[in-house]
């Protein structure tokens, strides 16, 4: 069963004031973060979508198919379809962001073992009943995340799917924050 990995690189960083993918933590860039977190071996294909052209030459050295992403002016929605038209034959799409600078490959792992045992449903790392980020998307909503527009990401998707949710327990709840502002998570 095939997993596809769609490392979603293109943002602004409107909140940030900048590219924060570059930005440092614990001295690496948060996209090499991601990067380690989610090595290409464990998926067919590893596709990173960015709108720069650092991350996409990186990526390419570190096993991904990488895919300039056009419009990211128009949100996130143009990264998931560019991802997903390269992934439309996997069983399953999981979709990652670069800024969880704490997300550990463990974690991933345990992830892609729990949509193995229920490919059918949508999983999503969590922590204590709340979910987090990476999802896996099943190919029975493939379609569904193709209309997304504008700013709208796979939250719309889980949210007209509630009962196909399965959270994974994350490995420890950092794992799940996210860099939003300079110096804070």
């Amino acid at each position: 069963m095939d997993i596809a990995c769609i490392l979603l690189a293109s943002g602004y960083g409107r909140r940030y004031g900048g590219n924060k993918l570059l930005t440092l933590w614990e001295g690496v860039p948060l996209y090499r973060r991601a990067f380690a977190a989610l090595p290409p071996h464990l998926f067919s294909p590893a596709v990173v979508t960015s709108q720069y052209g650092e991350i996409l030459t990186a990526a390419g050295k570190a096993g991904y198919l990488p895919l300039l992403n056009c419009h990211p002016w128009e949100g996130v929605a143009a990264g998931i379809r560019l991802g997903l038209q390269a992934a439309w034959r996997s069983d399953g799409a999981l979709f990652a962001v670069c800024d969880q600078p704490n997300l550990k490959t463990s974690s991933i792992i345990n992830l892609i073992n729990s949509f193995l045992k229920s490919p059918e449903r949508i999983h999503a790392l969590g922590w204590q009943g709340k979910k987090g980020n990476p999802v896996i998307f099943p190919k029975s909503l493939y379609s569904e995340l193709m209309a997304l527009s504008g700013d709208t990401g796979g939250s719309a998707v889980i949210r007209a799917h509630q009962e196909l949710l399965t959270l994974t327990e994350a490995g420890d709840p950092a794992e799940l924050m996210d860099v939003d502002r300079p110096g804070k998570g």
